[in-house]
């Protein structure tokens, strides 16, 4: 599976560049002073079936964030994969999912040790995270809705929904927990997790596997 985070969406009558065939044109505010609500989309797909999971969170990219849309698509499609005790994720080195981020390190843990599922981070290097095929998805998803004004949550979240990747419909979720920013785990509790990461000799920082007890 691979899964990033894409930039924070903008919600107002805001022009994206895009383009649309249209008898006449959309007006939009060509300054993004103002704008009614953010969303921050994260998403899953299964790189194997193509189906793609979106998840629209109204506060901040954090590992908690990251982590509970995980265990949410894995409580959802669990029924799909009985015979699965891997996951292997491709992702980036971004802030809220580092081999490091102490708070992402607790989250999956207990994310593993709940599912007892193994649980394997690729990580792509810095400036390649373009070649995680997830990346693929948030550029159809731009081409799709940029000609449309966004004005609303809710429209936002349908022409998310209306979009196709490889003739699939993603399905898409509004997580409305808010999310605190800055959350770390002490040094000395932190321990505890990190005996369950498993680091490659090679690339320590890239490949982590993550074993239940």
């Amino acid at each position: 599976m691979s899964i990033d985070c894409k930039a924070k969406v903008k919600i107002g009558p805001l022009s994206r560049q895009g383009k649309a065939r249209r008898l006449e044109a959309l007006q939009a505010d060509d300054h993004d002073d103002h704008w009614d609500a953010v969303l921050v989309p994260f998403g899953i797909l299964n790189v194997a079936s193509g189906q793609l999971s979106l998840y629209f969170g109204q506060s901040a990219e954090t590992s908690d964030f990251i982590v509970d849309c995980l265990s949410h698509w894995w409580q959802a499609h669990q029924n799909q994969y009985p015979d699965i005790r891997e996951l292997a994720i491709d992702l980036d080195g971004g802030s809220a999912v580092r081999s490091n981020r102490t708070q992402f390190i607790k989250r999956l843990v207990q994310f593993v040790q709940t599912t007892r599922l193994r649980v394997r981070l690729i990580y792509y290097p810095p400036y390649h995270s373009k070649y995680n095929p997830i990346e693929r998805c948030w550029a159809a998803l731009e081409n799709y809705w940029n000609g449309a004004l966004l004005n609303t949550i809710e429209d936002a979240l349908g022409w998310a929904a209306n979009m196709r990747w490889k003739g699939v419909y993603p399905l898409v979720h509004l997580v409305e927990q808010f999310y605190p920013k800055h959350v770390s785990v002490p040094k000395d509790e932190l321990a505890e997790y990190e005996q369950h990461w498993q680091r490659s000799e090679i690339l320590p920082k890239w490949d982590v596997t993550i074993a239940p007890s």
